[in-house]
Parts: C-alpha cells; sequence; structure tokens
C-alpha cells in the first residue's frame, strides 16, 4: 500500500541525510498517524481482515476474543490505555495467522460505579435518598451517565491504533446480555457451586458494599499509613480462684469494636505474668499480660519507663492455664451473651507487639469469627450499612464507628477514675472494674476503598460466593 505524502518541518536548502531516499530527517509523527488512520478508514482494512478469514466448520477458524469493559462515564486513564495495546496485540496476532477474529468493543454498566457517579451527578448521598428519588428514575440516571464519554472513548482508543468494533458494541445492560449472566448464574447454583455466607469481609462504609480481596491490590494507593488511637483496657476476672478480680490486658487498635467484644484469645504456649501494681489507678490491682510484654509497661506499671517490672510480679501462667476463665466485658451492651466473655485459645496471637491477649469482637475481623465461630460464640453486629451504630449500642448510636473511638476512649478514662476515687465522670455503658491503662496513637498500613478513598472496615456481611476451590482443577485445565 502507500500511504499520503506528509509534509515535514525541513527547512530548504542543502538534503539532509537521507533526503535522496525520500526520508524526511524530520517526520511529523501525529501527521503520519493520522494519514495511516485516514488510509485503514477508507480503506475499510480491519473489517476487511474479518471477512477475507473463513470462520470454519463451527468456528473451526475463529479466534474469539472478550474485552472486559470500561465504563464509558469517565474518561480513559493511563491503565485503560496500556492494557488496550495488549488488547489490540493479541487479536493482531490471531488474524496474521489467518484466524477469523471479530472484536467488538464493550461498556460496563453496571456496579457501584455507574451509581456513584449517578449519584455525584444528581447531588445525593445515601441509599435513602435514592428510595425517596424512586429506583426507576434513579436507573434512568445511570443510563443516562454511563454512555457520557462514548465519543471521548472512541476517539481515543481509534487514536492508538487499536481495531476495535465500535459499531457492533455489546452493552452489559442489554437484555441479552443479562439473560446470559443469570443463565450462567443459575447454572453454577444448579451445579451446588453457589451459596450465601455470612463472613468478615473489607467493607467500605461510604459506598455501603463490601470489597473482595483482590480489590485491596487495586492500585498502590490502596494502603495508606494512617494514624489510628490505639488502647490498652483491663477486664476484670469473674471466676473463681486465684485470679479473680486480675484484669486480662488487652491492646487494640479499633476501640470502637469493644463496644462488641466477646471473647479474649491468648496463646497457649505463650508464658503470661500476674503483675501487681497501684500505678494505675491508686489502689492495687493485678494485671495478666504476656511475660515478654510486661517491660514495655514500666511506665504504666512503676511510674518509671525504665522501671523493673519484675519485683511486682506475683504469679506466672502458661497460656492454656488460662482459657477458659471468665471475665466481665469492657461494655453491657451484649452482657448474657450465650458463651461469650471468657479466654480461648488462638494459633495466632503473639508477643511482637501489644500485650499477648488479643480482644475479640468476632464479627469485626477475620481471624475473630473463625475463632468465635468455633467456640459456639454468635457473632454480633450492631453497625448499619453505612457504618453507624445501631441498637443496643445506644450512647454512640447513628454515630459512624470510626469516630466513635475518641468518645469510648472518652468514657474508659471515666469509668477508670470513676472505680477509683468514686469521681463523678461519664461512663457510658462501660463496665464496673473496666481499666483503661494505656491510650496511644498508633501509626500502621490501612486498606481504604480503591473508588472512594475512605478508611475500610472489616465487617461480617451476608454475601453470595462462588465456591470456587471446588472446580479449581477444572479451570485450571481448561484454562
Amino acid at each position: 500500500m502507500t500511504y499520503p505524502k506528509v509534509a515535514t518541518s525541513r527547512d530548504h536548502g542543502a538534503a539532509a541525510p537521507g533526503a535522496a531516499f525520500g526520508v524526511p530527517a524530520s517526520p511529523r509523527f501525529p501527521v503520519i498517524e493520522e494519514a495511516v488512520l485516514k488510509y485503514w478508514e477508507t480503506d475499510g482494512t480491519f473489517q476487511a481482515s474479518v471477512d477475507n478469514r473463513a470462520a470454519g466448520e463451527n468456528g473451526s477458524n475463529e479466534f474469539v476474543f472478550y474485552d472486559g469493559p470500561p465504563f464509558a462515564n469517565g474518561l480513559p486513564h493511563y491503565g485503560h490505555l496500556l492494557t488496550g495495546y495488549v488488547k489490540d496485540l493479541v487479536p493482531r496476532y490471531e488474524t496474521m495467522r489467518g484466524r477469523r477474529v471479530e472484536r467488538r468493543f464493550g461498556w460496563d454498566t453496571h456496579g457501584l460505579p455507574a451509581e456513584l457517579e449517578a449519584m455525584s451527578q444528581l447531588g445525593i448521598k445515601t441509599t435513602d435518598e435514592i428510595r425517596e428519588l424512586g429506583i426507576e428514575a434513579f436507573n434512568d440516571k445511570c443510563r443516562q451517565s454511563v454512555f457520557e464519554y462514548t465519543d471521548d472513548w472512541r476517539n481515543y482508543v481509534t487514536r492508538q491504533a487499536r481495531w476495535v468494533d465500535f459499531d457492533n458494541d455489546y452493552k452489559t445492560l442489554d437484555l441479552t446480555y443479562m439473560e446470559s449472566v443469570i443463565w450462567a448464574f443459575k447454572e453454577l447454583y444448579n451445579k451446588g457451586l453457589v451459596y450465601e455466607g455470612f463472613r468478615v469481609l473489607p467493607y467500605c462504609w461510604n459506598d455501603q458494599t463490601p470489597l473482595s480481596n483482590h480489590e485491596l491490590r487495586m492500585d498502590e494507593d490502596v494502603y495508606q499509613v494512617r494514624q489510628d488511637p490505639a488502647v490498652t483496657v483491663g477486664y476484670r476476672v469473674t471466676t473463681p480462684g486465684p485470679l479473680e478480680g486480675a484484669r486480662l490486658l488487652i491492646w487494640t487498635t479499633t476501640p470502637w469494636t469493644l463496644t462488641a467484644n466477646l471473647a479474649v484469645m491468648v496463646g497457649e504456649d505463650i508464658d503470661y505474668v500476674v503483675v501487681e501494681s497501684s500505678v494505675p489507678t491508686g489502689r492495687p490491682d493485678r494485671y495478666i499480660i504476656a511475660a515478654e510484654r510486661a517491660g514495655a509497661y514500666a511506665k504504666e506499671f512503676t511510674g518509671d519507663t525504665k522501671g523493673d517490672v519484675e519485683p511486682l510480679i506475683v504469679a506466672r501462667y502458661a497460656g492454656r492455664d488460662l482459657v477458659g476463665l471468665h471475665y466481665t466485658p469492657p461494655m453491657t451492651y451484649f452482657l448474657g451473651h450465650d458463651k461469650a466473655f471468657r479466654v480461648v485459645p488462638a494459633e495466632f496471637v503473639t508477643t511482637t507487639d501489644g500485650t499477648g491477649l488479643v480482644h475479640t469482637a468476632g464479627a469485626f475481623g477475620e481471624d475473630d469469627k473463625i475463632v468465635t465461630d468455633r467456640e459456639g460464640i454468635e457473632a454480633v453486629v450492631p453497625v448499619a450499612i453505612d457504618g453507624t451504630f445501631t441498637f443496643p449500642v445506644t450512647d454512640y448510636e447513628g454515630l459512624l464507628v470510626l469516630d466513635a473511638n475518641l468518645p469510648i476512649i472518652d468514657h474508659l478514662k471515666a469509668r477508670t477514675h470513676l472505680d477509683a476515687d468514686g469521681a463523678p465522670g461519664e461512663v457510658g455503658s462501660t463496665s464496673e472494674g473496666t481499666v483503661l491503662l494505656r491510650r496511644e496513637s498508633y501509626a500502621h498500613s490501612y486498606p481504604h476503598c480503591w473508588r472512594c478513598r475512605n478508611p475500610l472496615i472489616y465487617m461480617a456481611v451476608s454475601s453470595w460466593f462462588v465456591s470456587t476451590t471446588t472446580i479449581r482443577d477444572r479451570m485450571l485445565e481448561l484454562n
């Protein structure tokens, strides 16, 4: 083929190197690109590359290419364009091998990106506002917004020299497409590969949806260093015997989960000590902590960051000796909960930080729920879909759980002083005998939503799952 002659910016005068061969010294590449694209358009080159190759008997000569479709309610970014080159490379290679390769562009029109964009355009933020507007009206707005940038996408993709059929594109809102998806889901269900589960998942309270684990690796900005309040709190042992009245010391970076505490986890092979000190509350109290971590609380136990805790140790236990102890939970919202408020074993407990005793609320940690399920302790979730506390956590009802951290800490502090000297204080529903030993700020890498960039919480929710482990080997074989 011959391409149109392209003007160059080369000055007149002595011939530049290569001029004798018709190669300009300073080619204007954008002009060349546009000339090639124009030729392909007038020649119908892409369509001819499809039409000139027979599909073969029962499609034996077809190479089927499924394009993971983008949303058209935003402009393409670097990631879209980069993967677009790869998506173009493979079909071109198969075409050069003589295969018939039809490749239709697709548009993703479902899910949160479509809903969030429509909500933004409507100036609403909650699902209650969607219901007030009306589902049908909201869906109409979604349909409108998802195709807002289709022309821009076509220009971008065409300019990057990608061969793809925009005229016969597919949309996930097409009934034929949706019916095929529902058919596939029904087939999975009929084969026993679909089930509803109640699992702890990373949850975005702003977008009101759980996220899959792969969404925590969407980009490098998902995990951000965040300063969170951390507390060390003592729960009073109620089991009659030598440890009755002693405080089980736990450390947590999520004080808001103390409202739903269900158990304390210890390592069976970890060594624990009982420290007796009057420094924290002004009266002699006993505190149970991992032996390796006692020195880290020298200031709280001795009043001096370099103080010697060893003389204050009055007893030693292995973790397995603590298993079965009962205690009063830090807050009273779920008092009487069946099989709760006792010390249980857990293999993942360490002494690298904290106290060597781990508080668990069951429903707000993946490993935590495994342990509480094993122990027959039913999870409680006093949190609404928007991340705010609900009944029976009445002291913080309607407050975003992350915003409840500081008020909870203040109530724990007030309770500690009230129990120590009878001074008045606002204590919320903190339990008598609960001690706030330490509050601090803790910097750690924490996951954020890749859509809205708000910090996630971990929460047990009902979701549908596909049992991929059952068919993993077969999937790998077919792949």
